[in-house]
């Protein structure tokens, strides 16, 4: 019989120290973490949004239809919602199992699924450019040096 433990939350995902079992020869963990870019542009993080109860609803049908398909042990997965910094994960799985193969498999699923079947939502918060906000570059220069600039880039 597979455990299941599955949460939505909007804190910071908590600590996952190592799980060990005598019956689990294998444990995998993954974490998905805030990349620098998205759609090839910098941004400063994610804000996810989602109906948690729904959501919470849906990955644990995912976890139940991917412990059918692999004997899995037990299916962790907790998503954070909110805005969450670059750097800074907003996913975690853990499955365990007898193997490696199943569990490797089984995890490599419910990510797959997860992100294709449960209602949560990503917006990026993109950086923004001098030019795009009209700050002028030479007056932030200055202020980042304590140094003034001429329109030539050197001192006066």
């Amino acid at each position: 019989m597979c455990r299941y433990d599955v949460k939505v939350t909007a804190e910071a995902l908590p600590a996952f120290p190592p799980a060990f079992s005598p019956t689990e020869g294998a444990v995998v963990d993954f974490f998905g973490v805030v990349r620098e870019a998205e759609n090839h542009a910098k941004i400063s993080g994610l804000d996810y949004e989602a109906f948690a109860e729904m959501a919470e609803a849906e990955l644990r049908r995912v976890s139940e239809q991917v412990a059918a398909k692999y004997p899995l042990a037990s299916v962790t997965v907790y998503h954070r919602t909110g805005f969450v910094p670059v750097g800074e994960p907003s996913l975690f799985t853990r499955v365990t199992a007898a193997h490696r193969d199943e569990a490797f498999a089984g995890c490599r699923q419910l990510v797959e699924l997860l992100k294709a079947r449960v209602p949560i939502w990503k917006h990026p918060s993109y950086l923004r450019s001098p030019a795009e906000t009209g700050e002028n570059v030479a007056t932030a220069l200055e202020a980042a040096t304590g140094n003034p600039v001429t329109h030539s880039g050197t001192k006066p």
